[in-house]
């Protein structure tokens, strides 16, 4: 079984702009709602293979992959239990003088079902947190 939730918005805030917030994802907290907290476990610009511990309310801590970055574009990182993998994708792509977000957030695995029954409220109100998060933010940049 596979879930995916997917959610995109224009931006009026620069691509780069916009990729700068999508990347510093220890700076989340500050400025999306639905997380609590975000550590590295490396440092250094964001990679393939960097990992994060994240803590979003109602939800137990989970440990955060990168396996996929596009830089400048977007990124995909996954967190895994059992019977379960969810996988977060983050993408900007230049719009005229703004920009374009699209997150998307994809469960498979034999309880993915249930995970969809059971959370998926929650996930599509975090994911659209999330996206007013980030366009909120980049819009706020001075220039």
């Amino acid at each position: 079984m596979t879930a995916e939730d997917r959610i995109a918005t224009a931006v009026d805030a620069p691509a780069e702009e916009v990729w700068s917030l999508l990347i510093d994802v220890e700076r989340w907290p500050a400025m999306i709602e639905s997380y609590e907290s975000v550590r590295r476990l490396d440092s250094g610009p964001l990679r393939v293979g960097s990992e994060a511990i994240v803590k979003q309310p109602w939800l137990p801590r989970a440990r955060w992959k990168v396996t996929q970055l596009q830089p400048g574009r977007s990124f995909a990182w996954e967190t895994a239990s059992p019977g379960i993998t969810t996988a977060g994708g983050h993408l900007v792509e230049p719009r005229g003088q703004g920009a374009t977000i699209t997150l998307t957030l994809r469960q498979h695995g034999p309880l993915a079902r249930l995970a969809q029954v059971l959370l998926g409220r929650r996930t599509r109100r975090y994911l659209s947190m999330e996206m007013e998060g980030f366009r909120r933010t980049a819009e706020s940049v001075p220039g």
